[in-house]
């Protein structure tokens, strides 16, 4: 297969071409490969974001592939283990056509209320019935409706897999028209991971749009570190740009929903490896913090990032938050700096 010369960067057209002629190939020979971008593809992208599609394979998870291939852009499947099993050949179509496929438990129950047996026995059954079908084992795992706590968490570690929850809510499921869809994707930043669903035709509608608007912001799709939750380059070498390496002497924030209730939720956040510090957590709008404890906080202009600093009150602390209308999102963790 030719490739573009080193130092031309491609356009989208020319990379959607590729991508076209890289599925019909893998359709014709059924061989499953994974595709990666080149070096001169990747120096046109100054930052990446995570695609995601929740709830697959469906009976239209052929056209969402095709959707995808035509503007260029690969995205992370969560699947639903019941479905990988009776559909097969659609998640064998993911992976060929460049995609990468995350566990999404077995059938989408409410993991929480679940024993720490049960969550161990239904994330591992997903996990094979995907690297049965694909021959590879997921390293992502997304909870049903982003509902976690420490007991699931810990289990999807211990499986090998990373749990990614999302920044932005594309709201597809929630009946979001097609300009809803683009509009919140627009809100991606460098990084950052946007929730969608397989099977919504709004959604494969809107990716044409969302494609050129992340172009015009010179933003490209790319993989999930299994290391980090955060959107890098397909190849996953590349951060995004910006970022470093966290200085020796950091600390790290662990976030976990403690309680639920109809119309809020508490979350709790655990500070390691400093005992003065600031955590940055980022809420999905309309979601807003009515409450917090063991912390002082302060808030962007948006009043959808606070920054919790520690006021020795211990490396524990916590919040209250409405869910305004949108009960599937959680608070992600940014960042944590000692001092």
């Amino acid at each position: 297969m030719s490739t573009v010369s080193a130092g031309v960067v491609a356009g989208p057209k020319r990379l959607r071409a590729a991508l076209a002629v890289l599925a019909t190939a893998v359709a014709t020979s059924g061989v499953v490969i994974a595709a990666t971008a080149t070096a001169s593809s990747a120096a046109a992208c100054n930052g990446y974001v995570g695609l995601t599609f929740d709830d697959g394979p469906t009976g239209s998870t052929g056209a969402l592939l095709n959707a995808l291939r035509a503007n260029g852009a690969r995205a992370t499947m969560f699947n639903v283990g019941q479905n990988v099993q009776n559909n097969r050949s659609a998640a064998q179509a993911q992976v060929a056509a460049g995609m990468w496929v995350g566990n999404h438990s077995w059938n989408h129950a409410h993991m929480t209320s679940m024993s720490q047996a049960q969550m161990q026995s239904d994330l591992s059954q997903t996990s094979s019935a995907i690297q049965s079908a694909t021959g590879s084992r997921p390293q992502l795992f997304r909870p049903p409706y982003g509902e976690t706590n420490g007991t699931l968490q810990s289990v999807a570690s211990s499986l090998g897999m990373r749990q990614v929850i999302w920044d932005v809510d594309s709201q597809d499921w929630n009946g979001a028209s097609v300009s809803q869809i683009v509009a919140n994707a627009s809100r991606l930043q460098s990084g950052q991971v946007i929730l969608m669903h397989d099977g919504i035709q709004n959604t494969r509608d809107a990716i044409p749009q969302i494609m050129a608007n992340l172009t015009s912001r010179n933003l490209c799709p790319g993989m999930i570190s299994p290391s980090t939750g955060r959107a890098v380059a397909p190849d996953g070498t590349t951060p995004p740009p910006g970022t470093t390496p966290p200085p020796a002497g950091s600390c790290s924030a662990t976030a976990t929903t403690t309680n639920v209730w109809g119309d809020r939720y508490n979350t709790s956040v655990t500070v390691s490896g400093a005992t003065t510090w600031a955590v940055v957590v980022a809420l999905t709008a309309p979601q807003t913090v009515s409450t917090t404890w063991n912390g002082t906080p302060s808030w962007d202009g948006s009043s959808t990032v606070m920054t919790m600093r520690s006021n020795g009150s211990g490396n524990t602390f916590g919040f209250t938050t409405m869910f305004n209308g949108n009960s599937g999102a959680r608070p992600q963790i940014r960042s944590c700096t000692a001092g």
